[in-house]
């Protein structure tokens, strides 16, 4: 069967969609993790053209518009090569965002990406994907049934923000 989630890389002429896209779903999702739900210094650092523009550039960097039907419905950034633990970085990828607007969850959308990105990463002849999640979100338990293991932990990377909600585990998944 095919899928019904598209995979658009991003160009240029998309930028404003992949902008309004992505901040939209960081905010619908993660507006708790910043002080007075303030997320500019996120948004600031993800999704502005400065940024995709750089992103572009950078052979190591693929970036996607996830489309059902005839609506942009998330984003998707990968780094192509990452090392992690005892995997060099040619045979890690690393997923490094998955927004998906909140009104099409549960959809599957989440599900058909991971897909999408195990293709990818055998394509590459990668060994394995890794990601970070939040230790007290909902995704996790998302990562973990689709076959994710926690194989270390970490903290969201940005001073702001609030300091109980930075735990975040990292993930891993042979393909």
């Amino acid at each position: 069967m095919k899928s019904p989630i598209k995979f658009e890389p991003l160009v240029p002429l998309l930028y404003d969609d992949y902008i309004k896209i992505g901040t939209t779903a960081y905010n619908q999702h993660y507006r708790h993790l910043w002080p007075y739900g303030d997320t500019s210094t996120y948004i600031e650092n993800s999704f502005t053209k400065e940024v995709l523009l750089k992103e572009e550039k950078d052979e190591n960097t693929a970036l996607y518009l996830l489309k059902m039907k005839d609506d942009y419905v998330g984003i998707l950034k990968i780094t192509l090569d990452m090392a992690i633990a005892k995997l060099n970085k040619s045979e890690a990828l690393y997923l490094d965002k998955i927004y998906i607007q909140k009104e099409f969850t549960g959809l599957g959308i989440g599900r058909e990406t991971l897909k999408f990105i195990e293709i990818k990463a055998r394509e590459l002849s990668k060994k394995a994907i890794f990601l970070g999640a939040m230790q007290n979100g909902p995704a996790l338990s998302f990562y973990l049934a689709n076959n994710f293991s926690i194989i270390d932990t970490t903290k969201v990377p940005f001073e702001n923000v609030i300091e109980k909600e930075k735990p975040m585990f990292i993930l891993l998944k042979e393909v």
